[in-house]
């Protein structure tokens, strides 16, 4: 995943300052301002970023992502046994019937993982990075949720798998005598 031009990185101490100021500010403080709409989302993209460069460098079966993994996952496959994580329809996330079946599975986590309600950047194909294409926004809830199912059910392996591949077919060198 490549950094996009600029993005948090591309912020100075003062603005990286008044950024970490404003988004501990209460939502209703703000309406809709442009500004702080744009750094939730650099801030959503650059969790996604960290969490696919995680996925791509440790074997995903092994990662724990909060504290409660086993009662998200436990809760989760109890609320969507026949959800399909490896490819998501975002039907199953958005419609309304989706969305009254989600709300009450993670209202039940406010207060158990912190900032649950917060917007996070979710791929719809496991098997690929973030794309404009292939992600969705959700609750942070949602994607422990389902990323921890694709961990412990082995969806995210092909990610690893393949960045396991590319490092290791390095160019071969040749030694002149």
């Amino acid at each position: 995943m490549a950094a996009a031009g600029g993005g948090l990185g591309a912020l100075g101490a003062g603005e990286a300052m008044a950024a970490a100021h404003a988004l501990s500010l209460p939502a209703e403080a703000y309406g809709n301002d442009p500004n702080i709409e744009m750094i939730w989302a650099m801030k959503a993209y650059q969790h996604a970023e960290v969490y696919f460069n995680l996925i791509s460098s440790v074997d995903p079966k092994f990662l724990k992502l909060t504290k409660v993994d086993d009662q998200i996952y436990a809760e989760f496959r109890k609320s969507f046994g026949d959800l399909r994580i490896d490819v998501l329809d975002p039907e199953e996330l958005k419609s309304e019937p989706a969305k009254a079946k989600w709300r009450p599975f993670c209202m039940q986590f406010d207060g158990v993982v912190e900032d649950f309600n917060y917007g996070t950047l979710l791929r719809l194909d496991c098997t690929k990075d973030y794309t404009e294409e292939n992600t969705i926004f959700v609750t942070r809830i949602q994607f422990f949720a389902i990323e921890t199912a694709r961990n412990r059910e082995g969806h995210n392996t092909a990610v690893y798998s393949h960045a396991m591949e590319t490092k290791s077919v390095a160019p071969e060198r040749r030694i002149s005598a």
